[in-house]
Formats: C-alpha cells, sequence, structure tokens
C-alpha cells in the first residue's frame, strides 16, 4: 500500500520546484499531483496514456480538443491519449490529481515525440 496525506503531498512538490509530482508509478497506471498556480500557464503537451484530472482544489477552465468548462473542487475529468487538452484562466491556485493509465511517458504520441509537462 502507498499513503501520502495531502500536506506530505504538497510539501514534497514545493520541494521539488516541479508544478508535477508523481508519487505512485506500477505496472498499469502512475498518479500524481499537479499544481498550478493562480494565472498560471500549463504547458502541458498531449500524452500517449489517458489521463484522469480529479480537482481537488482551485477553480480555473479546461480546454479538451474544442470543449471548454469550468472546472472546481470535486470535478472530474477523463481525457483520451493523444487529445490536446490544458487549464487557462486559472482564479485560484489549481491543485490535481492525476492518473495515467498506462504509467506516463510508457507510450508515445502520435508524433513519436515524447510528451512533456
Amino acid at each position: 500500500m502507498i499513503h501520502r496525506s495531502p500536506l506530505e503531498l504538497l510539501a514534497a512538490q514545493l520541494q521539488s520546484g516541479d508544478p508535477y509530482l508523481e508519487y505512485v508509478r506500477v505496472g498499469s497506471m502512475s498518479v500524481g499531483l499537479y499544481v498550478l498556480p493562480a494565472a498560471g500557464v500549463d504547458r502541458q503537451s498531449p500524452h500517449g496514456e489517458d489521463e484522469v484530472y480529479v480537482v481537488v482544489a482551485g477553480q480555473g477552465r479546461f480546454t479538451a480538443g474544442d470543449e471548454t468548462r469550468d472546472v472546481a473542487p470535486g470535478d472530474t475529468i477523463f481525457v483520451p491519449a493523444h487529445l490536446a487538452h490544458r487549464f487557462h484562466d486559472i482564479a485560484s491556485e489549481l491543485r490535481l490529481i492525476v492518473v495515467f493509465a498506462p504509467p506516463e511517458y510508457s507510450q508515445r504520441p502520435p508524433d513519436g515525440q515524447p510528451a512533456h509537462r
């Protein structure tokens, strides 16, 4: 079993200096915490894996393909592999749990280049 409290995750993510902190990686999936500050820019590109985002805190907007939605705590978003997506118009710091299946970077995006955040 892997268990991390929200405070442990936030402290580790802040210490890393990276907006994304992976904290679970097993054969079938990976899980991480993604934090974007208010008015921040989400620089990720499409991934070769399916993703699920769970909004833990904050508010903003999310665009996947040609669909845009407001997001707030409690929202769950599924994004299929290879679909362009991003968070934007971030009104308050977004804290997101991200689940990749299979694990992040285990597949290649359609252009053959590694995906990145």
